[in-house]
């Protein structure tokens, strides 16, 4: 009986292993990347010191399937740099989806907090004066982030979708909840028009801040137009920002792409660091096959508000995706 036991056993756990083998799908992607990154750390004209060259080094493993009432569940784990850095599962279905973010990810406000187009990236990208990627770049009125959130989108109600975004608040001291909302509509009787419009709000060191974010795209022929205008309101006085930006490429074929993109933000400062912060760029890209070479020019005056704190800085990836 013990060996009818073990035999049953066995066979439940091959069919089980069996049945999601067959009902999920698996799959690893990524790319053999090359980037030449000079982002110019000085006032324009003092080179970066030591080596601009790096290679990409991450993996993505995507798994899918269907549960026997239809709802479809994926998950996704990156690799980056022999760690596992992003990760997130999602959950959808005729309501939508809703994708939880362990680790990376954009919430609704941060996936459009800048979507004129560009052909690499956008006109404050690329510079870092300190090699952080933060304190030393242009300053952006951009969504926020964190681990394990929450974002929900919706179907396309007839060109409409609506996006929400929420990070718990932690246990620590003055943490609280950070929420956002983003609707893009493409309408129907416009072909190529999108518009868009998202809200957050959150608190930072006890007080209130509240950001907006409106823009509008326009695809014709082989030319994207976008303009882009964010507001941020914040409790503390002289500590609120608003930005325009705007951009265009042009497809000169199916393979090449060109592009130019600006980008302003005004201070509402009561001290000196009140200047206009004004990037430019201009970028492009060209595509054959697998093979991906683009890059971009960018340059910064005025950083962080600071009058004469001029920087400039160029990049260029070339990838073979696979």
């Amino acid at each position: 009986m013990n060996n009818l036991k073990k035999v049953g056993l066995s066979a439940l756990a091959g069919s089980l292993v069996a049945f999601s083998a067959s009902a999920a799908e698996f799959s690893v992607t990524g790319s053999a990347s090359l980037t030449f990154d000079n982002p110019e750390r000085g006032n324009k004209g003092a080179d970066i010191n030591g080596n601009p060259y790096t290679m990409g080094n991450s993996l993505g493993f995507n798994a899918s399937g269907e549960t026997d009432g239809g709802l479809g569940v994926a998950v996704y784990y990156e690799l980056d740099d022999d760690v596992m850095d992003d990760y997130d599962m999602t959950v959808s279905g005729d309501f939508g989806s809703i994708k939880f973010h362990g680790s990376g990810g954009s919430t609704a406000f941060g996936a459009v907090d800048d979507v004129t187009p560009n052909a690499y990236e956008e006109a404050w990208d690329i510079i870092d004066t300190d090699g952080t990627a933060t304190s030393g770049s242009p300053t952006v009125i951009g969504g926020g982030s964190g681990a394990n959130m929450f974002v929900y989108t919706s179907p396309d109600f007839g060109g409409a979708t609506f996006k929400a975004a929420m990070v718990p608040s932690g246990n620590a001291a003055g943490s609280s909840t950070y929420t956002d909302f983003a609707i893009a509509i493409s309408p129907e009787a416009v072909e190529g028009l999108t518009l868009g419009y998202a809200i957050s709000d959150n608190e930072s060191a006890g007080k209130d801040v509240d950001k907006s974010t409106g823009y509008v795209k326009y695809v014709y022929s082989g030319f994207t137009v976008g303009v882009q205008m964010a507001d941020l309101d914040h409790e503390t006085t002289s500590s609120s920002q608003e930005s325009t930006a705007y951009g265009i490429t042009y497809a000169v074929n199916d393979d090449f792409t060109i592009g130019y993109s600006a980008h302003t933000l005004e201070f509402d400062s009561g001290n000196s660091n009140n200047s206009d912060q004004e990037s430019t760029g201009v970028s492009a890209s060209y595509t054959m096959g697998g093979m991906t070479l683009a890059g971009a020019i960018n340059e910064v005056d005025n950083m962080d508000g600071k009058a004469t704190s001029d920087f400039e800085g160029y990049e260029f990836n070339l990838k073979f995706a696979f």
